[in-house]
C-alpha cells in the first residue's frame, strides 16, 4: 500500500515539473519575442495587421484600464467613421490619445471628429481632423501588460529576458538536486544493509 502511495506522489511530482519547466519555457519564449519584435518594429509591435498600443491614462475606464494595451486597426477609413468609435488620434507630434467619437462634422471636403474619453466629465476641447486619425479601436484589450509592452521599448527593455531565464536556472538546479539526492539515497540504504549483514555474520 505504501509502495503505490509512494509510485503516485513521484508520478504527480514528476507531472508538476514537467508542467512547471513547459510553463518557464512559454513564458521565456513569450517575453523575447515581444522583445524582439518591439525591437524590430522601432515602436508597438504588430500581428496580423493590428498594432498593440499601450493605454497608460483612465480616461477610458472602466472599458479600457490603466496600464492597458489594446489591438487597433491601422487600416482606417475616415469616411466610414461613426459616433460611437473608438479612435487613436495625435493631438500633437509626441502624443496619442484614445477617445470614442461623439460627433462627426463634415463641412465640404473636411471632416472633423469630436470626440471623449468615457471617463471624461467633457468633450475634448479641439476637434479631430480626418488625417490625425491614426487606427481605430478593434474592442480587443488585455489589463496592465502595457506596462510590461512600455518597458520593453525603453531601453533597458532587453532586462525582461533575464526573469523567466533566471527562473528557468533555479527550477533547473533544483530538479538536478533532486535527481542526485535520490539517486544517493538508494546507495546509502544498501551501504546500511551491507554493514548490517557484515555485523550479523561477524556476531
Amino acid at each position: 500500500m505504501r509502495a503505490r502511495k509512494t509510485s503516485k506522489t513521484k508520478i504527480m511530482m514528476k507531472w508538476i515539473n514537467n508542467l512547471l519547466t513547459g510553463l518557464l519555457m512559454v513564458l521565456l519564449l513569450t517575453v523575447a519575442s515581444a522583445v524582439v519584435i518591439t525591437k524590430i518594429s522601432g515602436g508597438e509591435p504588430q500581428f496580423f495587421g493590428y498594432q498593440l498600443k499601450t493605454v497608460l491614462s483612465g480616461s477610458m475606464e472602466p472599458g479600457i484600464q490603466t496600464g492597458s494595451i489594446i489591438a487597433v486597426d491601422l487600416d482606417v477609413d475616415a469616411t466610414k467613421l461613426q459616433v460611437g468609435d473608438v479612435i487613436t488620434f495625435r493631438e500633437t507630434e509626441e502624443m496619442l490619445i484614445t477617445h470614442r467619437i461623439t460627433e462627426v462634422v463634415t463641412s465640404g471636403d473636411t471632416i472633423l471628429f469630436r470626440t471623449k474619453g468615457d471617463n471624461n466629465n467633457a468633450e475634448d476641447m479641439n476637434p479631430v481632423l480626418s488625417e490625425n486619425v491614426v487606427a481605430q479601436y478593434s474592442g480587443f484589450t488585455i489589463p496592465y501588460v502595457g506596462y510590461f509592452v512600455n518597458f520593453a521599448q525603453s531601453k533597458n527593455g532587453a532586462l525582461l529576458l533575464l526573469i523567466p531565464g533566471f527562473l528557468l536556472l533555479i527550477h533547473s538546479v533544483v530538479t538536478l538536486w533532486r535527481v542526485f539526492a535520490q539517486i544517493e539515497l538508494p546507495q546509502k540504504k544498501q551501504a546500511t544493509v551491507v554493514g548490517e549483514e557484515s555485523g550479523n555474520r561477524s556476531s
